[in-house]
């Protein structure tokens, strides 16, 4: 089966064309579609597969990054998302789109109508645009299978990721859904609690969280930008240090084989 794809837009959006390109690479069928058509007639979603929410600047982030498609969702789209889910559906969200799918409660279950963790400005009071070193530490996720490290690059201003409280941070860790970390080199085994420095750890993310998922493995959100490293070419020393495939296309690959 070659699953389709819906990546969804809105004004502000400029890596969804990106995004299509690794799904395409990877073997999806991939459609651009602006969050209106959506809201007109939330039965859309139903004719896919997958949905992904890309990165860029929704909306411009005038509120805050991903609040107000965050909010659309949440009001105008969560039952239809939510039936997305329990169809044994996925769904990914990039930099912009984890901001997004955590403010609309649809990655991480909300407490007293308010998300439980979310992403805030960057320690370093500046946009943060690097390549930075992965890993991942839990199987959970269906979009990591097999996957270990990852270099990608991170290009935002609210990156942080923050938990509500000490205690949700553990139970979220404990429970596996803080799946993908920075770490300070391709072969570092940092302990999960360790503090990773500036600029490994770009945002100063609490127990150095780069993405998270669900408690099913199939909602799943990340700061970096797997879809800007598909092809070898992209990595920032390819003449270097050649390689086969750019690290992202894993994740995209992992998606499409999920439905094979």
């Amino acid at each position: 089966m070659q699953p389709r794809v819906l990546i969804l837009r809105a004004p502000g959006t400029n890596c969804d064309q990106e995004t299509a390109f690794a799904f395409q690479t990877a073997g999806g069928r991939p459609t651009v579609v602006h969050l209106n058509r959506l809201l007109e007639n939330s039965r859309l979603a139903a004719d896919y597969q997958i949905l992904a929410i890309p990165g860029g600047f929704s909306y411009g982030d005038d509120i805050s990054a991903g609040r107000i498609f965050g909010n659309q969702i949440r009001h105008h789209l969560r039952d239809s998302l939510e039936q997305f889910k329990a169809a044994g559906k996925l769904i990914i969200g990039i930099c912009n789109g984890l901001q997004i799918l955590v403010k609309s409660g649809v990655l991480l279950p909300d407490r007293a109508d308010e998300p439980i963790a979310t992403l805030t400005l960057n320690e370093s009071g500046k946009f943060e645009d690097r390549w930075v070193n992965l890993r991942v530490v839990s199987d959970k996720c269906a979009f990591l299978r097999g996957i270990d490290h990852m270099y990608l690059p991170v290009a935002h201003a609210e990156g942080k990721f923050v938990a509500r409280d000490e205690a949700t941070l553990k139970n979220l860790d404990v429970a596996g859904q803080l799946v993908l970390r920075y770490t300070a080199a391709p072969d570092a085994s940092t302990p999960q609690f360790d503090p990773v420095p500036y600029p490994a750890n770009p945002n100063g993310a609490s127990l150095n969280v780069a993405g998270l998922c669900d408690e099913s493995g199939r909602v799943f959100g990340l700061m970096p930008h797997p879809e800007r490293h598909i092809d070898p070419t992209q990595h920032p020393r390819w003449t270097r240090e050649p390689r086969e495939r750019g690290d992202g296309l894993a994740i995209f690959e992992n998606a499409v084989r999920y439905f094979a």
